[in-house]
């Protein structure tokens, strides 16, 4: 199978439910993130916008009151022609720059804009602290005298720094409210350092921005974990509970199917096949009333039929219908009463026992299991050990997971015993018998109603 042939094959498998679940929850982190990045760069955008405006107006009204104060300076002789003079020895204008053009008396109609090329520079300072372009003093001061008003813009000086020009108007004295601006002020500032400033701002709130949606995603992948977790523990109870019907019906299944082939072959008296044939189904019935019960109190639609029980004389009465098969068992039982479930606990002792009479002996010998019942303080207990092999280290640690046994075989019967245990607010623990053999013991406690919760 080449490489483009198993790719389209696993895009084109079915998703099992739980792969679904897991993938929803990735698109839930995913559309968290997403609108969470989405509203932080917005407010991210603002907020270095409002900045960059905030800082050039701020250098704006300080520049206009600085030229304002120069324009005041500015007088006219007696012929119309502008007197810089007491500027010049008053104010200095070198440093911040000051620039004065002004709008020849025949440059145009009134009606038509001016050109920068038609402005005259008056005043240029010879030594100023930043020297900029004349083109872009003439662009400033054309823009303030076509706008009647005041204009800034951003520039660089001959060096390549940044900086900011600003244009002020002004008009001959006596002017008519209709007359054209005369000629404009234009100064200049450095804005290096607001530059400055204001990138560092923008990299800090696009580090926060960064960090924020981080730390959004982690928050959304782990609310969308908790959105998802009730989907798949009710998927691993599922799944759990399909595996243990199907390991609890197949060996009766298929003791039917002896039984009716032997039946059809005519090997046995009809009479017992019927017999033992019933007694199989009377068998499954029960297992299957179980699997749905339990079933329902893993889901939590059903609470446990607690009551009081004899532990000592159902842990007999498991014994007695055990299928010894030659094994020896033997009861050492006080008398002690739990608040419990007689079908579960009478499954978990079941369960226990069965695993000792198949594991707990040596090849070709028989088995021999002591069960003992025993009050131990506010519990008690049920402790069954037999004389086999023992537990292997390798399987002592996950020995009450489903499919896993000390034989390695698939069996649930441990694990099913230890999720009794933990429903009735018990426990069950293995370890090493007196005798070199297994001990489980399965822990109840007497007296206080259990809980429900699995």
């Amino acid at each position: 199978m080449t490489g483009a042939v198993r790719r389209r094959w696993r895009r084109s498998r079915p998703l099992t439910p739980t792969a679904r679940v897991r993938r929803l929850r990735r698109r839930i982190t995913l559309l968290f993130a997403l609108t969470s990045a989405v509203g932080l760069v917005a407010m991210a955008a603002w907020a270095v916008r409002g900045d960059d405006v905030r800082w050039r107006d701020q250098l704006d009204r300080t520049m206009s009151a600085d030229t304002n104060w120069a324009l005041g300076l500015l007088e006219t002789d007696e012929g119309g022609r502008l007197d810089a003079g007491v500027l010049l020895d008053t104010a200095g204008t070198a440093c911040p720059p000051l620039h004065l053009l002004s709008v020849p008396p025949d440059a145009a109609p009134e009606a038509r804009r001016i050109a920068p090329a038609d402005l005259v520079v008056e005043h240029a300072p010879r030594g100023p602290c930043l020297t900029v372009d004349g083109p872009a003093v003439r662009r400033a001061a054309t823009a303030a005298v076509n706008a009647d008003e005041e204009r800034s813009l951003d520039g660089r000086t001959t060096t390549g720094e940044p900086v900011r020009l600003f244009a002020l108007p002004f008009y001959p004295p006596e002017a008519e409210e209709d007359s054209r601006p005369q000629g404009a002020l234009v100064t200049v500032a450095d804005t290096a350092a607001q530059q400055a400033d204001h990138r560092r701002l923008a990299w800090r709130v696009t580090g926060g921005c960064a960090l924020l949606v981080c730390l959004s995603a982690l928050v959304g992948h782990l609310l969308s974990g908790r959105a998802v977790r009730p989907a798949l523990e009710a998927l691993d109870r599922q799944e759990s509970f399909l595996a243990d019907a199907a390991h609890d019906l197949r060996t009766p299944a298929a003791s039917l199917r002896t039984l009716a082939e032997t039946a059809l072959r005519g090997d046995t008296d009809s009479t017992d096949v019927h017999r033992r044939t019933l007694r199989l189904a009377e068998g499954m019935g029960s297992l299957v009333d179980g699997l749905l019960t339990r079933a329902r109190l893993m889901s939590g639609t059903a609470v446990l039929a607690v009551e009081p029980l004899r532990l000592d004389q159902l842990v007999e009465a498991v014994v007695e219908d055990a299928p010894t098969d030659g094994h020896r068992v033997t009861v050492e039982a006080r008398e002690a009463v739990v608040v419990a479930d007689p079908d579960l606990v009478r499954r978990a002792v079941a369960n226990l026992v069965g695993n000792a009479l198949v594991h707990g002996h040596a090849p070709g010998a028989p088995a021999e299991v002591e069960v003992t019942v025993a009050v131990d303080g506010a519990s008690t207990t049920v402790t069954v050990e037999d004389t086999g092999p023992g537990l292997p280290p390798e399987v002592a640690g996950a020995l009450f997971d489903r499919f896993r046994s000390g034989s390695r075989s698939t069996g649930l019967g441990l694990s099913i015993a230890s999720w009794v245990a933990h429903a009735h607010g018990g426990s069950l623990t293995a370890g090493p018998g007196r005798r070199g053999g297994a001990r489980f013991v399965l822990r109840l406690p007497s007296g206080d109603r259990p809980s429900a919760e699995g």
